[in-house]
């Protein structure tokens, strides 16, 4: 495969590398996907049906700064600890 010198590419010349690579990349996956549930179909002859996937899970969304900001919240509040419940006793 011959390198690429992406520093000398400009902003449209990416952007469309980028869509390229997406669209092979999806080609492929769907190709492969062909070839494992042509091989499920030939194995389920041996045993009980598999079911196939509809639809490939939706990859995982990164994590963003807001998503992080509650699980920060709860773990300072667990730090600090309960509140004090014995503060207005009476002695």
């Amino acid at each position: 495969m011959a390198k690429i010198d992406l520093d000398s590419l400009s902003i449209e010349e990416l952007a469309g590398l980028r869509e390229n690579a997406t669209d092979k990349l999806f080609e492929k996956v769907a190709t492969r996907r062909a070839e494992l549930e042509a091989e499920l179909d030939k194995l389920a002859q041996y045993g009980k049906p598999v079911k196939k996937m509809e639809s490939a899970p939706a990859p995982k969304a990164k994590k963003t700064e807001e998503a992080k900001e509650p699980k920060e919240q709860v773990a300072k509040a667990a730090r600090s600890g309960p509140p004090d419940t014995h503060a207005h006793k009476a002695a």
